[in-house]
């Protein structure tokens, strides 16, 4: 396993590759993630495809995600605001308001790549995101 993909508005995903933010954060699904892996940014909603790619610097989890927002503020890929409503919605969506609260994972994110042009994937990416494989992952870096 290379690392992962996870799908990201488009909107969103030129703060990673342009403005350099460079802390991705999420409610935890793939927690198999190590410093090291790459993580490659998937647009889903328009203009759909592999955007770029960054590595993992490091890979934290909390259990309380407003701790992520003091320690992390300045470089995370969201707004304060757009981090709330991503938690409230979050709660809603996965039941994190309920008794056994899913962590959430933080990925410090190096070495951050733009790719020179958009590629589509195979296969379609599920919301929570997807281990990626070498080949798939040569597959990518071929169609570049």
């Amino acid at each position: 396993m290379v690392g992962a993909t996870f799908p990201i508005p488009k909107s969103l995903i030129g703060r990673i590759l342009d403005e350099h933010k460079n802390v991705f954060v999420k409610p935890a699904t793939l927690t198999k993630l190590e410093k090291g892996m790459k993580i490659i940014f998937y647009a889903s909603r328009e203009e759909q495809g592999f955007y770029g790619e960054a590595e993992i610097e490091e890979v934290e989890f909390f259990e309380n995600p407003m701790k992520i927002l003091e320690k992390y503020k300045n470089n995370l890929f969201l707004t304060e605001e757009e981090f709330k409503k991503y938690i409230e919605d979050s709660n809603k969506k996965w039941g994190y308001g309920k008794k056994k609260k899913k962590p959430w994972i933080v990925i410090i994110l190096k070495n951050i790549r733009k790719y020179p042009k958009v590629v589509k994937p195979k296969r379609f990416i599920p919301v929570c995101g997807k281990y990626v494989k070498e080949d798939e992952y040569e597959q990518i870096l071929k169609k570049l």
